[in-house]
């Protein structure tokens, strides 16, 4: 549950206003007396399914990331404490990384990266380019 919180705690905050939008518009005099139940109702759906598919589908290419990573595969990571040219960060154990939990870390990088931000860096050949 910890999990789910650390990464979906954003998405809940707007999931919270689009509902306190939805309250404030059900509950005007010119609505119908079923659109607060039918409102709040179908957004509450909406945002409770979309954020979980959101989490489900994170938590599935944390996975892929790790076990790729594991195999000795390299792996990308958004590095958003560097606005230059290189936004990103190549991760794997040749390079002197390791997993510990959630996080890629290295004794010769300051900060570690999370998996949520990471995925399969796996170069396309040029014969697989649509063409």
């Amino acid at each position: 549950m910890e999990l789910f919180f650390e990464l979906e705690i954003v998405y809940i905050i707007i999931g919270l206003f689009i509902l306190a939008v939805t309250l404030f518009v059900t509950t005007r005099d010119f609505m119908p007396k079923v659109a607060f139940k039918r409102g709040m109702g179908a957004v509450s759906l909406i945002l409770i399914i979309m954020i979980s598919l959101h989490f489900l589908i994170t938590v599935k290419r944390m996975n892929g990331v790790k076990e790729i990573f594991n195999e000795g595969g390299t792996i990308i990571c958004e590095n958003k404490m560097r606005r230059t040219i290189s936004r990103s960060v190549l991760i794997s154990k040749a390079l002197g990384w390791s997993i510990e939990g959630d996080n890629f870390t290295s004794k010769d990088v300051v900060r570690d990266f999370h998996t949520s931000r990471c995925v399969d860096y796996s170069p396309i050949a040029p014969e697989d380019v649509p063409k």
